[in-house]
């Protein structure tokens, strides 16, 4: 099976299989859509069972990069990479060295950023051996996960707003799967607005310590879909909302970080039919990008934290126009959101 047969082959630009024998690389960069400016994406390394499910994640998610770049009226198109093993026991400086010279040989039409199983010292590496890279610690932006955090608790209370009428978050009872670095600051802030948190997450040590430290409710994996509550924000991996767990949600909005929530996009329907708001999850977790972007700050000035924050806070006002168009339209929110980015990244580049 070529590239371009596969299911999510979106008329990519293009899509580069790297490797280098020295250190063991493999690695695939898709380039999705370059009309509004460079692609910008981080770089994910993941033991994928094969190199089609490799290659079927930098399709799928360079695309979503490129809806997310356009939604956040970010100068940047959509791209991503995948470096093929496993981050705990394969990945070596010299292997990351690899990496940043095969998108030094894309001659920046591709920016790479850290992303699952990659590290901002990983881009420390990078930067040795190219300039296309940002989320640098010294200088740059750092860790994105706090800006990716703040974004989604921007988003959970517009949909909050918009579907339950309420501007305040204080009892509201918020269900939090996966307690990673944004799951957790997620679970931070909205502790710190009263919310009555449940949390769930493979590793139970993090379980613990999250209700000792916000009195969360600790749910078991397998019933987090079951939980009678006001939010559901999903914050670990994807596909999460799909035929088997979206008839057992007993909530009014779904609000989360993880990436490609939606196992198909018709889920985005039957969601909509429940009433349960769904807030689209390139547009809700872009705070990540939105905050590396400012370190193209304009003629040289750098990046500020809290110019890039204020963006990030915006969120909370895109989101509230795909609501307004959803149901102008008569359309699921995943639809008026790729409908307003597909007008953005179709008609005309960015100056």
């Amino acid at each position: 099976m070529t590239v371009s047969s596969q299911q999510d082959f979106d008329g990519h630009e293009q899509v580069v299989f790297a490797s280098d024998a020295e250190t063991g690389l493999r690695a695939i960069i898709a380039i999705h859509n370059t009309v509004r400016g460079p692609a910008l994406g981080g770089c994910r390394m993941w033991a994928y069972a094969s190199e089609g499910d490799a290659v079927r994640d930098a399709l799928r998610l360079s695309r979503g990069m490129t809806y997310k770049n356009a939604l956040a009226d970010l100068p940047f198109g959509g791209g991503k990479s995948v470096i093929i093993g496993d981050a705990r026991s394969q990945k070596s400086p010299e292997l990351i060295a690899a990496m940043g010279r095969a998108v030094d040989r894309l001659a920046g039409r591709y920016i790479i950023a850290e992303d699952v199983g990659t590290s901002v010292e990983d881009m420390a590496v990078v930067r040795n051996v190219t300039r296309h890279v940002a989320g640098l610690k010294d200088g740059g932006s750092g860790d994105p996960s706090p800006a990716t955090a703040r974004g989604v608790f921007m988003g959970i209370r517009a949909a909050v707003d918009y579907r339950l009428r309420r501007n305040s978050l204080d009892g509201l009872r918020v269900v939090v799967q996966g307690l990673g670095h944004v799951g957790w600051d997620l679970c931070r802030q909205l502790a710190d607005e009263g919310v009555r948190l449940s949390v769930s997450d493979i590793r139970q040590d993090h379980v613990e310590r999250a209700v000792e430290t916000f009195g969360a409710a600790p749910i078991d994996t397998d019933s987090i879909f079951d939980v009678e509550a006001d939010v559901f924000a999903p914050c670990a991996l994807g596909a999460v909302i799909n035929d088997n767990t979206l008839p057992r949600l007993k909530v009014a909005v779904v609000a989360g970080s993880s990436n490609n929530q939606l196992a198909e996009d018709r889920h985005g329907a039957l969601l909509a039919e429940r009433s349960i708001l769904y807030a689209p999850d390139y547009v809700i977790n872009a705070g990540g990008v939105i905050n590396i972007s400012h370190e193209f700050g304009p003629s040289g000035t750098g990046y500020d934290r809290a110019t890039a924050f204020a963006h990030v806070d915006r969120i909370h006002d895109t989101l509230m126009t795909i609501f307004k168009r959803a149901d102008a339209d008569g359309v699921p929110t995943n639809v008026a959101a790729d409908r307003i980015a597909e007008e953005r990244f179709k008609l005309s580049r960015v100056a």
